[in-house]
């Protein structure tokens, strides 16, 4: 029953941050650049600035797919972004852009996050089976042991999200220097790609709220299990 609040209070949480990240993208998607720049003209130029010259830019398909690949070496931006001349196509362009030159600059935080992805990619897989296992819902007898195990996979996934935390800011923070530094945006087109920037960040926070909450309820019905056993 706890599982299920945490998970319901969340997943209220990450609807209200999600539908109001939609809305800021919206609304910044329909004010014009005044440069008049293109998402893929600005990723191409913040890359060349930073003597960038082994990444592509590329268009996915998608509505806010937008991301950096480090094993291609790709910007892959959505449509809207790629060909967009807004506000919020500068901010998502530049933003991307931030992990690259992270990946470029060998930001502890990224390198550290890439090396854990193989590992992330097995607990997602396992960890809600075998803590299923060590709470006796697989098998008809609870295990500590094997809870616990499952538990520590879980955890992997948990600091993955918070490891996101500060590669996120971190390429919020270069893009927005950049953006400025460059004057590639006016003062009002900056606080309005600030305040997207932001909005998209917090769906991270909530994610990772989300699943330092669980593991902590996981630890408590450990403790509870290992008391009663």
């Amino acid at each position: 029953m706890g599982y299920y609040l945490i998970a319901g209070v969340m997943f209220v949480i990450g609807l209200i941050v999600s539908g109001r990240l939609k809305s800021k993208f919206k609304e910044y998607s329909e004010i014009g650049l005044s440069n008049g720049m293109s998402g893929q003209e600005i990723a191409l130029q913040m890359l060349s600035d930073h003597g960038i010259r082994d990444v592509q830019v590329i268009s996915v398909p998608g509505h806010l797919s937008d991301h950096y690949n480090p094993q291609d070496k790709t910007v892959n931006l959505s449509p809207d972004v790629f060909a967009g001349r807004s506000i919020a196509a500068a901010a998502v362009a530049a933003h991307e852009c931030g992990h690259a030159v992270q990946h470029a600059t060998a930001y502890t935080m990224l390198s550290f996050r890439s090396k854990i992805v193989p590992l992330v990619n097995i607990s997602t897989q396992l960890s809600q089976w075998v803590i299923l296992a060590g709470l006796g819902f697989l098998f008809g007898k609870s295990n500590p042991t094997i809870l616990l195990a499952g538990i520590c996979l879980f955890a992997v996934t948990t600091l993955f999200s918070i490891i996101t935390l500060p590669v996120e800011y971190d390429a919020s923070n270069r893009a927005l220097k950049w953006l400025e530094d460059n004057q590639i945006t006016t003062r009002s087109e900056h606080d309005k790609a600030a305040d997207a920037l932001k909005w998209a960040a917090r769906t991270y926070v909530v994610a990772a709220i989300s699943s330092i909450a669980t593991l902590l309820y996981y630890l408590l019905l450990f403790f509870n299990s290992r008391d009663r056993s």
